[in-house]
Protein backbone atom coordinates (compact mmCIF):
# COMPACT_ATOMS: atom_id res chain seq x y z
CA UNK A 1 0.00 0.00 0.00
CA UNK A 2 1.25 3.70 -0.33
CA UNK A 3 0.20 6.77 0.97
CA UNK A 4 -0.94 9.84 -0.39
CA UNK A 5 1.84 12.80 0.09
CA UNK A 6 0.17 14.69 2.85
CA UNK A 7 3.53 16.57 4.67
CA UNK A 8 2.78 20.20 4.61
CA UNK A 9 6.51 21.06 2.75
CA UNK A 10 5.77 18.03 0.48
CA UNK A 11 2.71 18.96 -0.70
CA UNK A 12 3.66 22.78 -1.71
CA UNK A 13 6.43 21.02 -4.38
CA UNK A 14 3.63 18.56 -5.52
CA UNK A 15 1.45 21.49 -6.20
CA UNK A 16 4.01 23.19 -7.85
CA UNK A 17 4.74 19.85 -10.14
CA UNK A 18 1.10 18.77 -11.07
CA UNK A 19 1.33 20.76 -14.61
CA UNK A 20 4.31 18.83 -15.52
CA UNK A 21 3.20 15.78 -13.45
CA UNK A 22 7.11 14.47 -13.46
CA UNK A 23 7.51 12.08 -10.40
CA UNK A 24 10.53 12.48 -8.12
CA UNK A 25 12.42 12.43 -5.29
CA UNK A 26 13.08 14.33 -2.04
CA UNK A 27 14.11 14.60 1.61
CA UNK A 28 10.65 13.74 3.89
CA UNK A 29 13.09 13.68 7.31
CA UNK A 30 16.06 15.96 7.43
CA UNK A 31 19.50 14.16 8.51
CA UNK A 32 22.45 15.25 10.31
CA UNK A 33 25.72 14.01 10.18
CA UNK A 34 29.61 15.17 11.99
CA UNK A 35 32.72 13.91 10.57
CA UNK A 36 35.90 15.05 11.05
CA UNK A 37 39.65 15.48 9.61
CA UNK A 38 42.42 17.25 10.47
CA UNK A 39 41.22 18.86 13.47
CA UNK A 40 38.52 20.45 11.29
CA UNK A 41 35.05 19.39 12.00
CA UNK A 42 32.31 19.13 9.31
CA UNK A 43 28.56 19.63 10.34
CA UNK A 44 26.05 18.71 7.53
CA UNK A 45 22.27 18.91 7.29
CA UNK A 46 20.47 18.16 4.76
CA UNK A 47 16.71 18.95 4.47
CA UNK A 48 13.15 19.22 2.48
CA UNK A 49 12.73 23.04 0.81
CA UNK A 50 9.89 23.37 -1.83
CA UNK A 51 10.41 27.14 -2.70
CA UNK A 52 14.02 29.19 -3.13
CA UNK A 53 12.75 30.74 -0.29
CA UNK A 54 12.61 28.13 2.42
CA UNK A 55 16.40 27.15 1.04
CA UNK A 56 17.21 30.55 1.80
CA UNK A 57 15.94 30.67 4.74
CA UNK A 58 17.52 27.48 6.07
CA UNK A 59 21.12 28.32 4.95
CA UNK A 60 20.32 31.60 6.97
CA UNK A 61 19.52 29.52 9.82
CA UNK A 62 22.34 27.39 9.90
CA UNK A 63 24.63 30.61 9.72
CA UNK A 64 22.78 32.30 12.78
CA UNK A 65 22.69 29.11 14.75
CA UNK A 66 26.49 28.25 13.70
CA UNK A 67 27.77 31.84 13.72
CA UNK A 68 31.18 31.38 15.38
CA UNK A 69 32.20 28.89 12.50
CA UNK A 70 34.53 30.45 9.80
CA UNK A 71 32.23 28.86 6.90
CA UNK A 72 28.95 27.57 6.72
CA UNK A 73 28.86 26.27 3.12
CA UNK A 74 25.39 25.37 0.78
CA UNK A 75 23.71 24.08 -1.92
CA UNK A 76 20.49 23.18 -3.26
CA UNK A 77 18.12 21.67 -6.09
CA UNK A 78 14.85 23.07 -6.46
CA UNK A 79 11.96 22.39 -9.72
CA UNK A 80 10.08 20.03 -11.23
CA UNK A 81 13.16 18.67 -12.82
CA UNK A 82 15.63 19.84 -10.85
CA UNK A 83 16.26 22.55 -12.86
CA UNK A 84 17.04 25.49 -10.34
CA UNK A 85 20.29 24.64 -8.74
CA UNK A 86 22.77 26.82 -6.41
CA UNK A 87 25.79 26.37 -4.47
CA UNK A 88 27.99 28.81 -2.25
CA UNK A 89 31.63 28.09 -0.73
CA UNK A 90 30.93 30.90 1.95
CA UNK A 91 34.57 32.17 2.05
CA UNK A 92 36.23 28.86 1.15
CA UNK A 93 38.57 28.75 -2.03
CA UNK A 94 36.12 28.61 -5.01
CA UNK A 95 34.52 25.32 -6.35
CA UNK A 96 35.81 23.26 -2.92
CA UNK A 97 32.68 23.26 -1.29
CA UNK A 98 29.91 24.35 -2.55
CA UNK A 99 29.64 22.38 -5.72
CA UNK A 100 30.95 18.82 -3.82
CA UNK A 101 27.69 19.36 -1.62
CA UNK A 102 25.66 20.03 -4.87
CA UNK A 103 27.36 17.07 -6.15
CA UNK A 104 25.97 15.34 -3.80
CA UNK A 105 22.36 16.07 -3.41
CA UNK A 106 22.66 15.30 -7.72
CA UNK A 107 24.12 11.92 -7.44
CA UNK A 108 21.35 11.21 -4.87
CA UNK A 109 18.85 12.43 -7.79
CA UNK A 110 17.13 14.60 -5.08
CA UNK A 111 15.49 17.71 -5.68
CA UNK A 112 13.58 20.11 -3.52
CA UNK A 113 16.62 19.55 -1.07
CA UNK A 114 19.20 22.10 0.69
CA UNK A 115 22.32 20.76 2.67
CA UNK A 116 24.44 23.12 4.38
CA UNK A 117 28.39 21.78 5.45
CA UNK A 118 29.08 24.14 8.33
CA UNK A 119 33.26 24.01 8.81
CA UNK A 120 35.08 24.47 12.24
CA UNK A 121 38.71 25.05 11.61
CA UNK A 122 41.17 22.88 13.14
CA UNK A 123 44.11 25.05 12.04
CA UNK A 124 45.89 22.31 9.32
CA UNK A 125 45.07 23.60 6.09
CA UNK A 126 43.64 20.71 3.81
CA UNK A 127 44.25 21.97 0.82
CA UNK A 128 41.77 22.06 -2.51
CA UNK A 129 41.80 18.61 -3.18
CA UNK A 130 41.34 18.14 0.76
CA UNK A 131 38.32 20.22 1.00
CA UNK A 132 36.12 18.80 -2.13
CA UNK A 133 36.36 15.69 -0.36
CA UNK A 134 35.51 16.05 3.16
CA UNK A 135 32.37 18.72 1.94
CA UNK A 136 31.79 16.11 -0.43
CA UNK A 137 31.47 13.22 2.14
CA UNK A 138 30.12 15.54 4.81
CA UNK A 139 27.21 16.35 2.66
CA UNK A 140 26.89 12.63 1.90
CA UNK A 141 26.68 11.65 5.64
CA UNK A 142 23.73 14.04 5.99
CA UNK A 143 22.11 12.77 2.85
CA UNK A 144 22.11 8.98 4.05
CA UNK A 145 21.03 9.82 7.46
CA UNK A 146 17.91 11.57 6.12
CA UNK A 147 14.36 9.56 4.60
CA UNK A 148 13.88 9.62 1.57
CA UNK A 149 10.77 9.90 -0.76
CA UNK A 150 9.75 8.61 -4.12
CA UNK A 151 6.58 10.65 -4.97
CA UNK A 152 4.88 9.36 -8.22
CA UNK A 153 2.28 10.94 -10.32
CA UNK A 154 -0.11 8.10 -11.04
CA UNK A 155 -3.14 6.98 -13.20
CA UNK A 156 -6.11 5.67 -10.66
CA UNK A 157 -8.02 2.60 -12.36
CA UNK A 158 -10.97 0.99 -11.59
CA UNK A 159 -11.35 -2.48 -12.68
CA UNK A 160 -14.84 -3.69 -12.13
CA UNK A 161 -15.70 -7.52 -12.45
CA UNK A 162 -17.46 -10.29 -11.30
CA UNK A 163 -17.18 -12.12 -7.95
CA UNK A 164 -16.13 -15.24 -9.45
CA UNK A 165 -12.57 -13.69 -10.74
CA UNK A 166 -11.65 -11.88 -7.48
CA UNK A 167 -9.54 -14.05 -6.23
CA UNK A 168 -7.77 -14.16 -9.86
CA UNK A 169 -7.47 -10.58 -10.17
CA UNK A 170 -6.04 -10.53 -6.35
CA UNK A 171 -3.40 -12.98 -7.12
CA UNK A 172 -2.66 -11.04 -10.43
CA UNK A 173 -2.21 -7.76 -8.40
CA UNK A 174 -0.18 -9.15 -5.58
CA UNK A 175 1.97 -11.50 -7.82
CA UNK A 176 2.80 -8.03 -9.82
CA UNK A 177 2.92 -5.57 -6.76
CA UNK A 178 0.40 -3.32 -8.09
CA UNK A 179 -0.90 -0.53 -5.98
CA UNK A 180 -3.95 -0.95 -4.89
CA UNK A 181 -5.93 2.18 -3.31
CA UNK A 182 -9.36 0.95 -2.19
CA UNK A 183 -11.74 -2.31 -3.09
CA UNK A 184 -15.26 -1.50 -3.38
CA UNK A 185 -17.75 -4.41 -2.52
CA UNK A 186 -20.68 -3.67 -4.57
CA UNK A 187 -22.84 -6.01 -6.92
CA UNK A 188 -19.51 -6.33 -8.42
CA UNK A 189 -16.31 -5.69 -7.39
CA UNK A 190 -14.11 -2.80 -7.93
CA UNK A 191 -10.42 -2.56 -7.71
CA UNK A 192 -9.16 1.23 -7.55
CA UNK A 193 -5.34 0.24 -8.83
CA UNK A 194 -2.74 3.42 -8.74
CA UNK A 195 -1.07 2.57 -12.00
CA UNK A 196 2.31 4.56 -13.23
CA UNK A 197 1.22 5.55 -17.19
CA UNK A 198 3.92 3.27 -18.68
CA UNK A 199 1.42 0.28 -16.81
CA UNK A 200 -2.14 1.31 -18.00
CA UNK A 201 -1.86 -0.02 -21.72
CA UNK A 202 0.20 -3.74 -20.34
CA UNK A 203 -1.85 -3.67 -17.19
CA UNK A 204 -5.30 -3.36 -19.24
CA UNK A 205 -4.49 -6.11 -21.84
CA UNK A 206 -3.29 -9.06 -19.38
CA UNK A 207 -6.42 -8.38 -16.77
CA UNK A 208 -8.54 -8.45 -19.91
CA UNK A 209 -6.59 -12.24 -21.23
CA UNK A 210 -7.18 -13.07 -17.62
CA UNK A 211 -10.77 -12.58 -17.08
CA UNK A 212 -11.67 -13.56 -21.00
CA UNK A 213 -12.73 -9.93 -21.75
CA UNK A 214 -15.04 -9.78 -18.52
CA UNK A 215 -13.18 -6.76 -17.21
CA UNK A 216 -14.07 -3.60 -17.13
CA UNK A 217 -11.78 -0.58 -17.20
CA UNK A 218 -12.13 2.94 -16.32
CA UNK A 219 -9.79 5.69 -15.51
CA UNK A 220 -11.01 7.71 -12.68
CA UNK A 221 -8.48 10.73 -12.63
CA UNK A 222 -4.96 10.99 -11.05
CA UNK A 223 -2.92 11.00 -7.39
CA UNK A 224 -0.32 11.73 -6.27
CA UNK A 225 1.42 9.08 -4.32
CA UNK A 226 4.76 8.67 -2.02
CA UNK A 227 6.85 5.50 -1.58
CA UNK A 228 9.61 5.66 0.91
CA UNK A 229 12.74 4.97 0.04
CA UNK A 230 15.24 2.59 2.61
CA UNK A 231 18.45 4.15 3.95
CA UNK A 232 20.77 4.48 0.95
CA UNK A 233 18.61 4.17 -1.91
CA UNK A 234 18.59 6.34 -4.86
Amino acid sequence: AVSKCSAARITVGLLRKQNGMENFTTIEKGGEAAYEIQRSRFLAQAVHAATEEEARAFVAACKKKYYDARHNPSAWVLGAAGEKQKSNDDGEPGGTAGNPILEAIKQKGLTDAVVVVTRYFGGIKLGAGGLIRAYGHAAHLALEAASLVRCLHLARLAVTLDYTLLSLVESFARQEGLRVEDTIYEEKVTFLLLLEEAQLVPVEATLTDLTAGRAAFEQRGTVWSKVPLEKGAK
